[in-house]
């Protein structure tokens, strides 16, 4: 189990370092960012997880933020799993 989610937890820290890559690519390349190619394949890695979010997220919210939520959802649960993880290390350990 601790490997699992080790695992789970690498993939959600992964998640959340390409959106803030995809997000400093967006700000550098000066609205030229559905032409360009590393932008692109960011967006490609990240689908995944942004078209998860977009299912589980009411139709209310708008398709642009739906990166933000993706990455504020991927922020708290690697959050959550650093402290599940803990758990699993040290059960019943207090502190």
């Amino acid at each position: 189990m601790p490997f699992v989610l080790m695992v789970i937890h690498e993939l959600v820290k992964f998640v959340g370092l390409l959106l803030i890559a995809q997000l400093l690519v967006f700000a550098l390349s000066f609205g030229r960012h559905e032409r360009n190619v590393v932008y692109l394949g960011i967006r490609f890695l990240v689908s995944p997880a942004t078209r998860l979010v977009r299912l589980i997220t009411p139709r209310v919210v708008v398709d642009k933020h739906i990166p933000l939520a993706t990455f504020l959802i991927a922020f708290w649960a690697w959050v959550a799993l650093i402290f599940i993880r803990r758990e699993f290390a040290a059960p019943g350990a207090a502190g």
